[in-house]
């Protein structure tokens, strides 16, 4: 049986670099190298469970992931603690009403938005994002 540190090498391992992508001074993590590996995907999800486990006091009540990578962990995160999985995305992909939030990034801005009725005011969230890449959102 793997340890924690055997488990955060392999995933280190199986995710590639991209030095200047998507523009210079980016140093670009490619969480979809790691996919391939199914061991290494599955270090990633131990590692993190472990790490939601022992260091967020309350307990998540949902995961809330941002499209795209977020949507690659965020469910398997979300079933393994039995809490909904709430999904972000850009704007115009979601039905229903949506609240909206703008955000940066370095060639300009975008909207991100959630469906009104997936989360209530209050709610202890885990957010799962892709900051490895630009950091933007």
């Amino acid at each position: 049986m793997e340890g924690q540190t055997e488990k955060l090498e392999l995933v280190k391992r199986n995710i590639s670099s991209y030095p200047d992508f998507p523009k210079p001074g980016i140093l670009f993590r490619d969480l979809f190298s790691l996919l391939r590996n199914p061991r290494a995907f599955r270090a990633l999800q131990d590692v993190m469970i472990e790490h939601i486990s022992s260091q967020l006091t309350p307990r998540p009540e949902a995961v809330v992931a941002l499209e795209a990578r977020g949507f690659v962990l965020g469910p398997l995160i979300a079933l393994h603690f039995d809490i909904p999985f709430i999904p972000v995305r850009k704007r115009g992909k979601l039905p229903g009403e949506v609240m909206q939030a703008s955000f940066t990034l370095e060639y300009g801005t975008d909207i991100f938005e959630i469906q009104s009725s997936s989360i209530t005011g209050g709610l202890n969230v885990l957010i799962i994002d892709d900051l490895l890449a630009t950091g933007g959102t």
